[in-house]
Parts: structure tokens; sequence; C-alpha cells
């Protein structure tokens, strides 16, 4: 199924090439060679026309964004997926923890690659998986899905989240964690707080605690792997229930961190999209 877009010319573009326009949208050079080999790709009031070509105000162009050839490598697996919006060119969904995204030698047929893939291709589009961003196995919460190599260009690098994580120890007030986080050991996946290490922000606002435990609304300023959860345990307050960093809970299967909200610019609408998503029941008992 292919993907149209069309465009009227603004004034602003009048006389300009086609071409600048395209990278005015945010199509990438990659994308651009892509459409130029695409039997009616690029289209201009419903001619074939080359992208070094003049447009005129008023003119209409159309993309034909061409259509993946390859499947999704992952295979299609019907499993449970709680989608929060869907539309021609993005997917929103709410990952449940200890769900792999996706798969690997430990997980073959059972990740959320496999559910996606299963879905859209009983949707009757093309199946490939595109997570915009990533969550870890044991992180629930909010997670974007691009559905065409436009809006997986576009989206990178671009969407806002905000976390839900339960430290163990007291936080008032808010505060921010700059410390640089360091890969040891390039087999493992376990990260340390190490100068030698990439720049890593966190900011943090206690919301509750239980006496025990707080509550932490979270907002990342750079995206390093298990950024969250290495600064907390830095500190000496490891999230709840996370055996990597910290040590097992018998009220948790998984580190207590959830994505709990997202917004980006749609990719082709350029509308903003705001998504909120609740934490799961096994963190609310925790810290309630």
């Amino acid at each position: 199924m292919t993907r149209k877009l069309q465009y009227a010319i603004p004034n602003e573009y009048s006389s300009k090439r086609v071409l600048d326009f395209l990278k005015h949208l945010g199509f990438s050079h990659r994308l651009i060679t892509k459409l130029k080999q695409t039997p009616d790709g690029i289209l201009l009031n419903g001619e074939h026309i080359r992208t070094i070509d003049p447009m005129s105000e008023g003119d209409v162009l159309e993309i034909n964004l061409p259509t993946d050839k390859k499947e999704s490598i992952s295979i299609p697996v019907e499993m449970p997926l709680d989608i929060i919006y869907e539309d021609d060119d993005i997917l929103v969904l709410n990952k449940p923890a200890m769900l792999a995204v996706h798969e690997s030698h430990n997980h073959l047929g059972d990740t959320l690659s496999n559910a996606v893939a299963f879905h859209l291709k009983k949707e009757g589009k093309p199946s490939v998986f595109r997570a915009v961003g990533r969550l870890d196995k044991g992180t629930s919460g909010l997670m974007v899905c691009a559905l065409n190599r436009y809006a997986a260009s576009r989206l990178s690098g671009k969407i806002k989240k905000q976390y839900l994580a339960i430290a163990t120890g007291i936080y008032e007030g808010e505060g921010t964690i700059d410390a640089p986080i360091y890969r040891p050991d390039p087999i493992l996946t376990v990260r340390t707080v190490d100068e030698r290490g990439e720049k890593a922000i966190t900011h943090w606002q206690a919301t509750k605690n239980d006496g025990e435990n707080t509550l932490l609304r979270v907002k990342l300023e750079t995206g390093r792997t298990h950024q969250i959860r290495v600064h907390f345990a830095s500190l000496g307050t490891p999230l709840v229930g996370d055996t990597m960093y910290g040590t097992p809970d018998g009220r948790i299967s998984h580190q207590a961190l959830h994505c709990c909200e997202c917004q980006f610019i749609h990719p082709v609408k350029n509308e903003e999209m705001h998504f909120f998503c609740d934490m799961p029941d096994d963190m609310k008992k925790i810290i309630e």
C-alpha cells in the first residue's frame, strides 16, 4: 500500500526548486533519491517533474512514498496490543513491562516487534517495525512506531518524553543529575557513572513518598541507555525492583519505571501530538 502525500505550494516557494521544498519538509537526501527512482514518486499537478524544476504558487506536489519491498524481519505473532493512537503514519502504544521491544537470541516470537508486525499485516500495511526511541524490557509505557520511512526520519530525535519512577529513599523538591554514563564492558549491557562516559543529564521532581520510597517525575535531556536507572543507582537510591542496579523487590518483577507522557509534532500533519498513559497497577501499589 502506497502512502500518498499532497502539498499546495505556498507563495514563498514560488519559482523555487522542488528539491528546496522537499528539504524544507524534512525529506532526507536518501529518501529523495529513492523517490526519484520510484515510478510516480514525485508529481507536480499530476505530471512527472524533476527535483531541479521550479514550482509556482498553488501547484500541487504529490509524493508517493515507496513501498517497503522487505517484510518485517520479525515473525508476525498475534499478541495483545494496547494501542493509544494510530493513523497512516504513526502508531502509539502502551508497552507492558517485561515485553522486549526487539527480537534477540533470548527473545524470538515474543516481542513487541512480533505483535506490531502481526497488527500491521492484518491492517494491510507494510509490516516493517520502526520503533522511534526505545524502552528497556522491564520498562513500561508509551512507545511511538513510524509506519513509513518519511515519518521515521521526521520523528527521529524529536519525541519529548516524561517518566514516572519509584526510587528507594526519600527525595523532596526537584533537581538535576549531571553525570556521564560509561559502558565498562562492551559485551555486557550494564552501565555506570564514570568520567570516561558520555554526557548524561536527568531532571527529576519528587511528587510523593511513603517514608521509604519516592515517586519521581523524570525528564531526560540526553538519552543514554539505562540513564534513569544508572543515575539514581549512582546516588545510592536505585529504582525499586531494579535487579541490575539494585536489589529484587517481592512487590514488583521489574524496575519501577514507566513512560507516562510523550509529545511531538506529527510528521505529516504538522500538528502537535500529546499522549498520556497512567502507571501500571504494580507501581501504584508500591507507592500508594
